[in-house]
């Protein structure tokens, strides 16, 4: 079956006869608001921030004037004249704001025509869903004198990226207080920069610990002031580390933050078995997952510690994702086990896995979530494709917590929603005496600005989290 396709067609001049007239109706979105501030880049308040519009005149958001102006020029493009239509002259009245979820109708009606250059002018009425009139003016514009008739252009999808849960966080984490932090080793521009920003968020107070004068090089190459920082002197990455480490045990810091050195050294020092920050639980990684489109936030885990953990082992990496879930005000986080396939498969360890954890949860060994699987990955977001397959469970197409089976699949599943999904993913280690903020050169300000704001209030939730997170091992 084939589908005819929608026609675009314009009225020349000699079809137009004054008194003629065209309508176009739009309800208008926040969606709308955002797109038009991104294609003008007109970013007054008065139309992005609720806060601020609450105290203008109109005590609430509004659109922008010319969005209703373009409702105009989209009734001469498509439908009076319409194609082949040149735009020269326009008078436009404001006479009413118009507010997220008003329907607008432009109305054009011809007053008059010119055999000169085949010019008409045409009255413009905007008017709201109470008949209001909020915009009114005066087109001329030079009318077509070919016909023409043409399929109706197909619009692309548009994807909005507003990092709404990652704002959240950070207004969460800055009603605490900053959170001393040992940096390992910054000594690269990037780190550096990170450091620095996180302290302007007012999410840190830091301690850099690294070679002192290579850190205040790449500060001044970096255009950094870190007069103010405190610097713990130490002669390589591997001492740097060490010395972070030993910051923390010693209650001088409640947080570690990874520099410019690689993640397997930091690590190493965090689970040396006596110097260390070992607790009861596994030590696990986290990715907290900012996706375009996606209502609600993905935890992933675990994409960088683990490589290929155990059933015991999965079993602490989900109640330290758990915890996290918690303290982000996640109340009953809906945990999926992913594998291939949603039917348990012998052949397939990690679907045996899931559904021996799913036991586990069964008889109450994860408080506060609800756990499925085997689920593979569409099943877990998707309730259609759940739906489509018959299953039938809480945790299909909501799931906030997604357990890989490994490293190579968490790592491969994190990096393919950030390159081509367009997420951000800040990343936490969790299960160490206190969190550890990894990020990365490649990481977005909003990334490396929300990792240090989840350690921030992980740091503030204590004791409060799951038993033995924060307990040094035996």
């Amino acid at each position: 079956m084939t589908t005819t396709p929608a026609m675009i067609e314009n009225r020349t001049f000699d079809e137009i006869a004054i008194g003629d007239t065209a309508s176009l109706s739009r309800t208008l979105s926040q969606r709308d608001i955002q797109l038009f501030a991104l294609v003008s880049g007109d970013v007054n308040p008065a139309h992005l921030d609720p806060e601020f519009a609450e105290g203008d005149m109109f005590h609430h958001v509004i659109a922008h004037g010319m969005w209703g102006g373009g409702l105009i020029s989209a009734v001469l493009g498509t439908e009076l004249p319409g194609p082949g239509t040149i735009y020269l002259e326009q008078s436009l009245r404001f006479l009413r704001p118009v507010a997220v979820g008003d329907t607008i109708t432009a109305r054009l009606t011809v007053s008059s025509k010119a055999e000169q250059h085949h010019i008409v002018t045409l009255d413009c009425l905007c008017t709201n869903q109470a008949g209001e009139e909020v915009i009114s003016g005066v087109a001329t514009v030079k009318a077509p004198t070919q016909k023409v008739c043409r399929p109706r252009a197909s619009l692309p999808d548009v994807s909005l990226s507003s990092h709404d849960a990652y704002r959240r966080l950070m207004t969460a984490a800055k009603d605490a207080h900053p959170v001393t932090t040992a940096i390992a080793h910054p000594c690269s521009a990037a780190a550096i920069a990170a450091v620095a920003e996180a302290v302007e968020a007012g999410l840190i107070v830091p301690i850099l610990v690294g070679p002192e004068a290579r850190i205040r090089a790449t500060a001044q190459e970096a255009g950094v002031d870190i007069a103010s920082y405190r610097i713990v002197d130490a002669p390589h990455s591997h001492a740097a580390a060490a010395a972070a480490v030993a910051l923390v045990r010693t209650g001088e810091a409640g947080l570690l933050m990874k520099g410019s050195l690689h993640t397997d050294e930091l690590m190493a020092a965090v689970v040396a078995r006596e110097t260390g920050l070992r607790t009861e639980r596994r030590i696990s990684h986290v990715y907290l997952m900012d996706v375009p489109g996606h209502p609600r936030p993905l935890l992933i885990t675990d994409a960088a510690v683990n490589i290929a953990p155990t059933l015991i082992e999965k079993a602490d990496i989900i109640r330290n994702a758990i915890d996290l879930a918690h303290v982000i005000g996640i109340e009953q986080p809906k945990v999926a086990i992913l594998s291939a396939v949603e039917m348990v498969n012998p052949a397939i360890a990690s679907t045996i896995d899931a559904a021996a954890l799913c036991k586990m949860a069964d008889r109450g060994e994860f408080a506060g979530a609800l756990l499925d699987g085997p689920l593979a990955f569409d099943n877990a977001i998707n309730e259609g494709a759940a739906k489509e397959k018959g299953i039938v469970s809480p945790v299909t197409g909501k799931a906030e917590i997604l357990v890989v089976p490994n490293l190579e699949a968490g790592n491969m599943l994190a990096k393919q929603l950030t390159f081509l999904g367009g997420a951000d993913a800040a990343g936490i280690v969790l299960g160490a005496r206190v969190p550890i903020i990894l990020t990365s050169r490649a990481d977005s300000l909003s990334t490396r600005l929300a990792s240090c704001a989840v350690a921030v209030l992980l740091a503030h939730a204590g004791t409060k989290a799951a038993p033995g997170l924060f307990r040094p091992a035996l």
